[in-house]
């Protein structure tokens, strides 16, 4: 019985001492990270609102962590060719993804064949903001209800912009006139920067647009914004209706956030974070943000992973409610 008490104190102990170490090497595994530049991927084009917050908080990771963060945009498939990418990627935290809400909604529809919800983890949200739903100003329709009664008399449906089948802004959509009970054709574009360059020229009348782009044009009168998308009124659109107040229940928000490939370092991923919260804290990146209309949000992996498996969950169920077949997207 001494014997095995011994033999059992011996191996605790060397449990003990083969924790202390792990935990050390994730200590200086975390202080040491950054050794070499951060590929930073972005699954959409330049210009919309996923670019243009990645290369506000690239530029801040850069100066925190004394490497350069490089965005790198690939995109396409409604982002799912930047999700690929990043889920195949070394998991070693040299390789990160800037995304935002099309991440659940594109995993939600196209269904691809490697598992993006598990593949890819969440590291850090940075805010959110709503879409708006925004047409130009020669369509005869300035609220959302005369808008819907415009879709009901156009022979053939009311054509939107979307930026990427099964993206955020084609489900938002879809959701939209599936609630309203109207017919709109959705005319999609590789990024969002395209589809705003013909929403501008009125080659297409309408988008429900993430708010950071569609915004600069609100205030010159190039466009008009009928409603937003959250369940209150925008703090920088304070007269600008929500969709809820016509489409009662209607709810859609745009978060965006950082994310890794599944297995990247858990002190990796801390350490990212703490970067990503102080970031947010600094008065030039919430003036930028602020400024776009997003509210900063910030926080822990974990409750980033919640907001976006409720998402994924809520896309799953509008994908079957309005018949959205993925092999078709």
């Amino acid at each position: 019985m001494k014997s095995s008490g011994r033999k059992h104190a011996l191996l605790t102990s060397a449990l003990l001492c083969a924790g202390f170490a792990l935990s050390a090497t994730g200590i200086a595994l975390a202080q040491q990270y950054p050794t070499k530049p951060v590929r930073v991927i972005v699954p959409f084009a330049p210009g919309g609102g996923s670019d243009i917050t990645a290369r506000v908080f690239s530029q801040k990771l850069s100066e925190f962590l004394g490497q350069q963060f490089v965005v790198d945009n690939r995109g396409g498939a409604g982002g799912l060719i930047g999700m690929e990418l990043t889920a195949r990627a070394p998991a070693d935290g040299y390789v990160i993804m800037m995304m935002s809400a099309s991440f659940s909604a594109t995993s939600a529809v196209r269904q691809p064949a490697f598992d993006p919800i598990n593949a890819i983890v969440p590291v850090a949200e940075f805010g959110y903001t709503p879409f708006v739903l925004t047409v130009h100003p020669s369509l005869p329709a300035k609220t959302a209800k005369e808008l819907i009664a415009l879709a009901r008399t156009t022979k053939g449906g009311l054509s939107y912009a979307g930026t990427g089948a099964g993206g955020a802004t084609h489900l938002a959509t879809e959701l939209f006139s599936s609630m309203a009970k109207i017919k709109m054709v959705a005319i999609q574009y590789k990024s969002t920067g395209a589809a705003m360059a013909d929403l501008l020229s009125g080659q297409v009348p309408v988008i429900v647009g993430s708010l950071l782009p569609v915004t600069p044009h609100l205030s010159t009168g190039k466009l008009r914004g009928l409603a937003v998308t959250t369940d209150k009124r925008w703090h920088t659109l304070p007269n600008v209706p929500t969709v809820a107040e016509t489409v009662p229940g209607y709810e859609v928000v745009l978060w965006f956030g950082t994310m890794a490939p599944r297995g990247t370092p858990q002190p990796v991923i801390e350490r990212l974070n703490a970067a990503i919260n102080k970031a947010l804290g600094d008065p030039a990146v919430k003036k930028i943000l602020e400024g776009d209309g997003m509210l900063p949000s910030g926080g822990t992996p974990q409750q980033f992973g919640e907001r976006i498996r409720k998402d994924y969950d809520r896309w799953l169920r509008v994908v079957k409610e309005t018949g959205l077949k993925p092999e078709l997207q």
